[in-house]
């Protein structure tokens, strides 16, 4: 395993990007040709971000972070299945990456489906009993607080599933961290668990 910075300075530069991204404020420095021939040879992110693939969250732009600086898993609603863990993982263990962020965002559109519930297919049905238990742990039923606690659930199914994980965090090396993307306003919050 690689040495990377830790966890409590990746957050850190995830809250600072984020700062920059809300204040209008992005760099952009390393979106560029030449960042993307400095990484021809292999990658060093900071933090690993499991996000929703909606198309209105975009880590990389959220965190203003550059190529090569995020490790970005995208799945709707970000949930935990084998392959997103798996990726996850790799990155963990091969990359030294210490962070990782469940980012959960605003109107949802897979978690509204799990609540509206009903018959969606084979795949959406799969992907939706991944967000079932945020809704029946949820107090309330609204969209914005099932999405919180599927983010925090997430995490934790994250730890169970993989012995890699595990060991990390019992180390105290690796912190995983769930957030809220506010879609109107661009400010993530992280959820304190």
């Amino acid at each position: 395993m690689s040495d990377n910075i830790s966890w409590n300075d990746a957050l850190g530069r995830l809250k600072s990007g984020n700062a920059n991204f809300v204040g209008d404020k992005i760099d952009g420095v390393l979106a560029n040709y030449k960042t993307t021939k400095s990484l021809e040879d292999g990658q060093s992110p900071f933090a690993i971000i499991v996000s929703c693939a909606d198309s209105r969250v975009v880590p990389e732009l959220v965190f203003d972070a550059g190529l090569g600086e995020i490790f970005v898993i995208r799945v709707a609603g970000n949930i935990a299945n084998t392959s997103s863990v798996a990726s996850l993982e790799y990155a963990v263990a091969h990359l030294g990456v210490n962070l990782v962020v469940v980012l959960g965002h605003e109107n949802c559109g897979a978690v509204s489906a799990a609540i509206q519930g009903g018959d969606n297919g084979h795949n959406l049905n799969h992907l939706l009993c991944h967000i079932t238990p945020a809704l029946h742990a949820s107090e309330s039923k609204a969209v914005n607080d099932v999405v919180k606690v599927n983010a925090q659930l997430t995490c934790k199914e994250i730890e169970s599933k993989s012995a890699i994980v595990q060991s990390a965090v019992n180390s105290g090396k690796l912190k995983l961290v769930p957030a809220f993307y506010n879609l109107a306003t661009g400010k993530v919050d992280f959820i304190a668990s």
